[in-house]
């Protein structure tokens, strides 16, 4: 196990976006609990058109704050960590983008987009959710056996949002029949809320912003485990 690891933050750094101001914390926070050293760095979207920009991390994770400035270069990004197995933590648009670049490109589904930057394309795939979630605080139910679950050490969790978009119905059973696997539901509504890669050292990817307990002072069960992920 590495004593250091690097993380790379894919997205573009806004401070009034509460998950970008908490993720420091966070990260500080998980350092602390594994007796890790952790450094991170921002990589802004638009400077991402290869693969060298980002190979260099230990972990990659995609942040909230969606739509991107430059969308290919967050979904190359996702796509690297997929393919060579590089821990990978997508929340809130980071979940919605891990979706998408699986569609296309394990799918192969390369009309498959994002209501957000393309609402008349040919197959949305991360559509409006039937209810935003801005600001809100809810209860998922977590999938027995999957990842998620044993990092909570339950099967339901508390989840805090800020997002208006998620996977549509329409093509759910589709994307999720493997190895793409459902691991968080709305307690309420049944609608995906995470999901996770089979067969990769850590994929994790949730439309709740695990993150943002930091700003309180409290640690982020997920954050940790990606962070102990990255140092194998």
């Amino acid at each position: 196990m590495n004593t250091t690891v690097n993380i790379g933050l894919i997205g573009d750094y806004n401070p009034n976006v509460a998950a970008h101001r908490a993720i420091p914390y966070a990260l500080a926070q998980a350092s602390d609990k594994l007796g890790l050293g952790i450094g991170f760095e921002w990589v802004p979207t638009e400077e991402i058109s290869a693969a060298e920009r980002i190979a260099g991390f230990d972990g990659l994770w995609c942040v909230p704050a969606s739509p991107y400035r430059n969308m290919d270069g967050a979904l190359l990004a996702i796509r690297h960590a997929r393919e060579n197995g590089t821990p990978y933590l997508g929340t809130c648009g980071g979940c919605q983008h891990a979706i998408l670049e699986y569609a296309r490109n394990v799918l192969g589904w390369a009309d498959a987009d994002h209501a957000e930057t393309a609402p008349d394309a040919a197959r949305v795939v991360i559509a409006p959710l039937a209810c935003a979630l801005i600001e809100a605080t809810g209860t998922v139910d977590l999938t027995p056996g999957s990842r998620l679950a044993a990092i909570y050490g339950d099967l339901r969790a508390t989840a805090e949002y800020r997002c208006s978009f998620g996977l549509s119905e329409v093509f759910r059973k589709e994307l999720l029949r493997g190895p793409l696997r459902l691991t968080a539901t709305d307690a309420d509504n049944g609608e995906v809320r995470a999901v996770e890669l089979d067969d990769h050292p850590f994929f994790v990817a949730t439309l709740f912003q695990p993150e943002r307990v930091a700003l309180r002072g409290e640690s982020a069960p997920l954050v940790s485990a990606f962070a102990s992920a990255c140092a194998q």
